[in-house]
Parts: structure tokens; sequence; C-alpha cells
């Protein structure tokens, strides 16, 4: 899309009870059931020929780990930025886009509430829930503004099944 950006926002995979986790949240690890979603997520990705321009990952662990089967499965190197381990407002987003090369196609790998927030900041909606491995596609315009957004689909986890 000419002047704008396909926006991928991957919610990281089921990372169990947070409260649970006795270690530092940052390497707090995605749990079996969230590596069986990542790894579907990959598989289905790879199926339909997705291919983005870029996967950046938020560091944090569980984001890594949802986003390392991904970028494998579609030939591309992860990229992680700080940013989307943080508070990711409109501003934060555009300087992550621009320090990539301004892609045109680009898959973010992070967290809630930010990505629920960016959904609903750049769609002009009262609440766009990402749940856990949720997958959304945006196309926005150029610079990100409130409202400049169209929220194309919503890929739940639950939609893609296990091989069997």
């Amino acid at each position: 899309m000419s002047g704008g950006v396909e926006l991928y926002l991957l919610r990281h995979a089921h990372a169990g009870d947070r409260l649970a986790w006795e270690g530092p949240d940052d390497v707090r690890p995605l749990s079996k059931k969230g590596r069986a979603q990542a790894d579907r997520l990959a598989a289905h990705l790879r199926g339909i020929a997705f291919r983005p321009d870029v996967v950046i990952s938020s560091p944090k662990l569980r984001a890594t780990q949802t986003a390392e089967p991904i970028a494998e499965a579609l030939g591309l190197p992860l990229r992680t930025d700080e940013r989307l381990g943080g508070f990711l407002d409109l501003a934060a987003l555009e300087g992550v886009l621009a320090d990539a090369g301004d892609p045109a196609r680009v898959m973010l790998v992070g967290h809630d509430p930010d990505f629920s927030e960016l959904v609903a900041v750049l769609c002009d909606t009262a609440g766009a829930p990402m749940r856990k491995g949720a997958l959304a596609r945006i196309d926005a315009a150029r610079p990100l503004q409130p409202g400049g957004g169209t929220l194309r689909w919503l890929l739940s986890p639950d939609l893609l099944t296990p091989e069997g």
C-alpha cells in the first residue's frame, strides 16, 4: 500500500501464570501450550506463503520464543527492539518502523496491554482485546495517527487446530 504500512501485530503466545513465575518477568518462557501455538502459527503462515518484509520482536523471552519459529518458517532473520518490550504508543511505534527502514509489511511480536490499545487507537474502536497468540492485520497510513488504520482481520490462536 502506497504511503502506508501493513502492520501484523502478534501478541506472544501462552506463557503460563505470571503470578506463579518466580523469576524476572523478562525471562518468563512460553508454556508447552504457548510453544505449540507458536509452532502452529508458523506452519500456517508458511503454508499460506505469508511474507512480511521483517519480523521484529520484543526482547522478552516469551516474545522471542513466539517469534523465532515464525521467522525461521518464513526464512527471515529475527530482529529485536527494546521498545516492543515496554510502553508502546504510536510515537514509539513510528520510531520502530523508521529504524527498521520503513518496511511496507512488518510483523511485530509483543505484549498487552500495548497491542490491544494500539489496535483500538489505530482503528478508532472502543476495544479490540488481543488474546495470547492472536495475530491482527492493520492497514495504516503513515505517519500513524489515531483512527488512521483499518483492521483487516484478527486471527485467534484457537482457529489454528493441531495437525492430526
